[in-house]
């Protein structure tokens, strides 16, 4: 496995073991140059949230990946943990449903519509 295959299973690991709800993985090296993958999940309250993103970036930075950081601290209902090649979105489940960030990012691209 290679160090980004690594790392996204650690992180899918660390919100299951931590209670995080329907965790989605989607490969976005075809899709965007902004990351490998997008990890998607569901927590039961703010601050079940809060503690899955430090959670998240703690695991990062434990594997080498010091630039991360979290996004959306001052929100409630959702979390980004910028992971370099892999980015971590953590939601309310009515934001996620608003949102629908897995419909979105699991579509097909045509490729001129490629770069983002």
């Amino acid at each position: 496995m290679d160090k980004i295959s690594d790392l996204k299973k650690i992180v899918i690991e660390t919100l299951d073991l931590n209670k995080a709800q329907d965790i989605v993985s989607i490969d976005l090296k075809d899709k965007s140059s902004m990351a490998d993958y997008m990890i998607i999940a569901s927590g039961t309250s703010s601050r079940h949230i809060q503690s899955l993103s430090e959670q998240v970036l703690e695991k990062l930075k434990d594997k080498g990946v010091n630039d991360s950081k979290i996004e959306g601290k001052d929100s409630l209902e959702w979390k980004l943990v910028d992971g370099i090649d892999l980015i971590v979105h953590i939601f309310h489940p009515e934001k996620r449903k608003f949102y629908d960030l897995e419909k979105m990012w699991s579509e097909l691209i045509p490729k001129e519509k490629l770069i983002i």
